[in-house]
């Protein structure tokens, strides 16, 4: 059984939300994770809320498309210090850039239920284009599209100022996301 789907993460990665068309993003069964390694040591954390808008037809990804916003306020980490440190306009401005935002342009298959996905991830007023791969799975009426991708933080200003420096906090960052969805008939 083949599904199609569009994402991001982003990541990547606003509110939990509404999908365009018949999808409709299952938040709850949803998650957008980030890691990084600062000086050598890998670190792990997510974002709370984001949204998506999935208009997704499985015989023409042509017109297919998503969208995907994560709000950047609702980052978590591990230590509430440098939680409260990634708010800030060094890092991710989140008073200023409230959202990172991901719209696809175009969706390809791979064959087996694997895609690449290309389009625009924009982080604090950066925009860059990113392709990554994605595989589509399904539970009874719930699609999970997974996926990894990896980004440069300095690319989209992230980590500016004395966190430019790469032997402290790493440039790559990668983004993993798991996104259920409701709505995507069977092929």
């Amino acid at each position: 059984m083949k599904q199609r789907l569009i994402v991001s993460a982003v990541w990547a990665l606003g509110a939990a939300g509404v999908a365009a068309a018949s999808q409709a993003l299952i938040a709850n069964q949803s998650e957008v994770v980030y890691v990084s390694s600062q000086m050598g040591v890998q670190v792990e954390g997510n974002f709370g809320r984001f949204e998506a808008q999935i208009d997704l037809d499985p015989d023409r990804l042509q017109t297919s498309s998503v969208s995907f916003a994560v709000d950047t306020s609702s980052v978590i980490f591990p230590s509430s210090d440098v939680q409260k440190e990634l708010a800030k306009p060094d890092w991710l401005d989140t008073a200023r850039y409230p959202k990172a935002e991901f719209r696809s342009n175009r969706i390809r298959r791979l064959g087996d239920g694997r895609y690449e996905i290309a389009g625009t991830l924009t982080i604090k007023g950066h925009a860059r284009d990113v392709v990554f791969p994605v595989s589509l799975s399904r539970s009874g009426a719930t699609t999970f599209a997974t996926g990894v991708m990896t980004i440069k933080r300095l690319d989209y200003g992230v980590g500016q100022g004395e966190w430019g420096d790469t032997s402290l906090v790493a440039d790559e960052v990668q983004i993993k996301f798991k996104i259920a969805f409701s709505g995507m008939p069977s092929s």
